[in-house]
């Protein structure tokens, strides 16, 4: 996924003299021949992530389209207040594009862990946030994006589904159960393979969606209403319960019960471990998702 997103804004700059790159030290080398090709339209601040966003803020006000890039931890949490201030109060927009995800650094330790990445923009109004599933997915997302003007988070991952999907921006069935299924599963990015597998057994529908804001509040109702139930287990890569609220407002005219898996609110790994390690810690492996979905559906 990193490599298709620096080919892909590489490309950009040949034909779009608004896009500018914006880092701080992380992955600098991947970005050294665009920055030789257009002079002044890669710019490496060193470890200044407030001035990272800052410089963005600064270079859209000005008509650009800036990309910025780095950890998530680096890019979200620790410039929060620039992004909620120089882009969002400002209403000018950016390409965000982190990597790391939740923590696909684990052996990096807690600094480069962000699970609460996505919970903590979506405090903020404006933003559209991708979490592609396959490298396909991640230049799809980015092609849509670089050419406008809006506000946009693609969280890359390292782990990735077998397949791409296609970018539609809502939820997309996979799988369709019965007409009287137990309910509705919603995968999100690069938990769709684990997540099928985890269910095979159950008549239940699961559906995909790479694009998390907007949350396609239709279409998970339309899924429901197709459904046995409306019962729903919603299955997302960063913290627990971050789209909870999206399918309370998806289904408020129905009756319905929700369990939501991701990362765990009340623990923090304190071992370093690797991904599949912490996956399996949070419930987030396939032997968990597919326990956790059968404590749900079959009661």
């Amino acid at each position: 996924m990193r490599e298709t997103f620096a080919a892909v804004v590489a490309e950009a700059m040949e034909d779009d003299p608004r896009v500018a790159v914006v880092l701080a030290a992380i992955s600098a080398g991947m970005f050294r021949r665009p920055a030789s090709r257009h002079p002044g339209r890669v710019i490496d601040l060193g470890i200044r992530e407030q001035a990272m966003i800052g410089t963005a803020g600064g270079l859209a006000l000005t008509g650009m389209r800036p990309v910025v890039h780095s950890y998530a931890p680096f890019l979200v949490e620790r410039p929060f207040e620039q992004i909620k201030l120089d882009l969002g109060h400002q209403d000018v927009g950016a390409v965000l594009v982190s990597i790391g995800g939740s923590y696909d650094a684990s052996e990096e330790g807690r600094t480069h862990q962000a699970p609460g990445d996505v919970a903590l923009l979506d405090t903020l109004p404006g933003w559209t946030v991708h979490v592609p599933g396959h490298a396909d997915e991640v230049r799809d997302a980015l092609r849509a994006a670089l050419p406008g003007e809006d506000r946009v988070y693609v969280r890359l991952s390292g782990t990735a589904n077998r397949e791409p999907r296609p970018l539609t921006g809502g939820l997309t069935a996979v799988r369709t159960g019965s007409a009287r299924s137990a309910g509705v599963v919603v995968a999100v990015g690069p938990l769709l393979d684990r997540t099928l597998e985890a269910t095979a057994g159950l008549d239940v529908t699961v559906a995909y969606t790479a694009t998390v804001r907007p949350f396609d509040r239709a279409g998970l109702g339309a899924l429901a209403a197709a459904a046995g139930s409306a019962d729903v287990m919603l299955v997302e890569p960063y913290l627990r319960g971050t789209s909870a609220h999206e399918v309370s407002e998806a289904l408020a005219d129905r009756r319905h019960r929700q369990l939501s898996l991701g990362v765990s609110r009340d623990t923090e790994l304190r071992a370093y471990g690797t991904p599949a390690d912490h996956a399996r810690a949070h419930g987030l492996d396939t032997e968990g998702i597919a326990r956790a979905a059968r404590d749900f559906f079959l009661v």
